[in-house]
């Protein structure tokens, strides 16, 4: 099982050089190594039987473990257990878990006990009490926030970012929910303390889990573009 660093200390030293990108919902086996040869940070794989993105019945492990080192493997999981999140983790050579459903701290403390980060989601809506993150701080490597819906990611819709202007907390954060080409000027002046990546999905898609390479490489190229200024 690859492994990144787990620490949120090193996680937050790296967060203040660039802004990462990840790229979510991959399913097809072409899609995918066209995806990875735009040198995304993270490509996320679904492993939730639900989603019209899951990858579990489609996916040969062996083409994930392929992936550039660089490129890292994030595996989605919905109140799953944890025995059988550490058993895809090794099967499909995840890098990091994300968890979207209702995880306890202790569940991500005992994942991350393997040495397998942990990534926990958190749904936004019009307010959000950072309250909730405490319990977390000490047994995740990452947070993410996403657009509070009915479904669990992948809506295509955003919520308000400036909530997360007071963000307190040391631990680095994905930003995700429905970010597409047309928010490149609002996140080129974004100042979020502890913003980390930004997290694409359904607004890059031509089909749930087929990607737009091109309308991801012009995104790819734009988003660096901000990091470098």
């Amino acid at each position: 099982m690859a492994i990144v660093e787990n620490t949120s200390t090193t996680a937050k030293n790296e967060a203040d050089n660039k802004l990462r990108i990840k790229v979510c919902g991959m399913k097809f086996a072409e899609n995918i190594a066209e995806v990875a040869l735009l040198e995304p940070d993270f490509l996320g794989f679904i492993f939730v039987s639900s989603s019209s993105r899951y990858v579990a019945d489609i996916l040969d492990p062996r083409q994930l473990r392929a992936l550039p080192l660089h490129v890292k493997r994030v595996g989605v999981f919905v109140n799953e257990t944890t025995e059988i999140i550490l058993r895809l983790a090794g099967q499909y050579g995840l890098d990091l878990v994300q968890l979207h459903g209702e995880e306890t701290p202790e569940q991500c403390a005992q994942i991350q006990a393997t040495g397998l980060p942990v990534m926990k989601a958190f749904p936004v809506g019009e307010t959000f009490d950072f309250a909730t993150l405490m319990p977390y701080v000490s047994s995740c490597t990452y947070f993410l926030f996403d657009t509070k819906t009915d479904l669990r990611g992948g809506s295509g819709h955003t919520f308000d970012w400036s909530l997360l202007e007071s963000y307190p907390l040391s631990v680095p954060y994905f930003l995700a929910g429905g970010i597409e080409i047309g928010h490149v000027p609002k996140l080129q002046e974004l100042q979020l303390p502890g913003l980390f990546a930004v997290d694409l999905n359904s607004r890059f898609e031509k089909s749930p889990g087929l990607k737009n390479v091109d309308l991801l490489c012009e995104m790819l190229l734009a988003l660096r573009n901000k990091s470098k200024n």
